[in-house]
């Protein structure tokens, strides 16, 4: 396996809630979220469920190959739910989840799985794109951030106007009309996107939390193939390097709304040729 990973948490020495890893023929990525500034109800916290979730689940997917990404999911977070439901309030509002994103090589196919905003990019030998994304909670934000993005980044007004819309989200956390994402209930696995493309079309397979796409999706300086050709000929630390630097030029959010000026990053890139 040739892989290049990188991550970066929004700010220098804040805990890093992204998580990815890989094993022979296998990539997980996971992006912990809460409610900001809301007590999670857990004591282990974000990064914690999000790192012990994508561990276990990498483990499960190569260790049981003959079964599905869905069930591998869903046995992962009833496992992670074990250890903490003695101590943690799981049924809290604020109670911590992650997106998900895993892939694992077998019998000349690539199967993956994607849950939540996270990114699942592929590319063929002939150079052509395709980015596997839940776009279910970019649908339902669409409809409640207005007041949000109106408002200067990091500005109090923002922060209360960003704390009513990360509320009225939660409230369609992992129910039908709503979106799906790794949480406390393992059924969220069974929504998740999934399928498999013949191994011999891939020339590389690249999984991107959504603070590393945000140069393609909400910045538009670049394309999938552009992204693509950063990550190739770069490296994923470049990549990450000018998300950064667009991310300064815009501190305020006033170019390109958003709910964080950063946002932990992180991408893991594959080449299969």
């Amino acid at each position: 396996m040739n892989i290049a990973l990188a991550s970066l948490p929004a700010e220098p020495g804040r805990e890093n809630e992204d998580f990815a890893a890989a094993a022979a023929g296998a990539a997980v990525l996971l992006d912990g979220a809460g409610v900001a500034g809301a007590e999670t109800g857990c004591t282990h916290g974000i990064a914690w469920f999000s790192s012990t979730l994508g561990g276990l689940l990498l483990s499960a997917i190569t260790a049981h190959p003959a079964r599905s990404l869905v069930d591998c999911l869903a046995d992962s977070i009833r496992v992670v739910r074990s250890l903490h439901e003695g101590s943690c309030d799981l049924t809290y509002r604020a109670s911590p989840t992650s997106t998900v994103v895993a892939v694992r090589a077998s019998a000349g196919a690539l199967d993956y799985l994607v849950l939540g905003d996270s990114t699942l990019l592929l590319a063929d030998q002939d150079g052509k794109t395709t980015a596997v994304t839940d776009q279910r909670l970019d649908e339902v934000g669409k409809r409640l951030r207005g007041p949000v993005d109106q408002l200067p980044t990091g500005s109090p007004e923002h922060a209360a106007a960003l704390a009513l819309y990360r509320d009225a989200l939660t409230g369609l956390r992992n129910r039908p009309g709503g979106f799906w994402i790794a949480g406390p209930d393992p059924q969220a696995a069974e929504h998740a996107l999934s399928g498999a493309v013949p191994l011999e079309s891939l020339a590389s397979v690249t999984l991107l939390s959504d603070g590393a796409t945000r140069l393609v999706d909400s910045f538009e300086l670049a394309t999938w193939g552009g992204m693509l050709t950063v990550l190739s000929s770069t490296g994923p630390d470049e990549l990450i390097r000018q998300v950064r630097a667009a991310e300064a030029d815009d501190s305020e959010g006033q170019r390109w709304p958003r709910g964080k000026a950063r946002d932990d990053a992180t991408v893991l890139h594959w080449a299969l040729s």
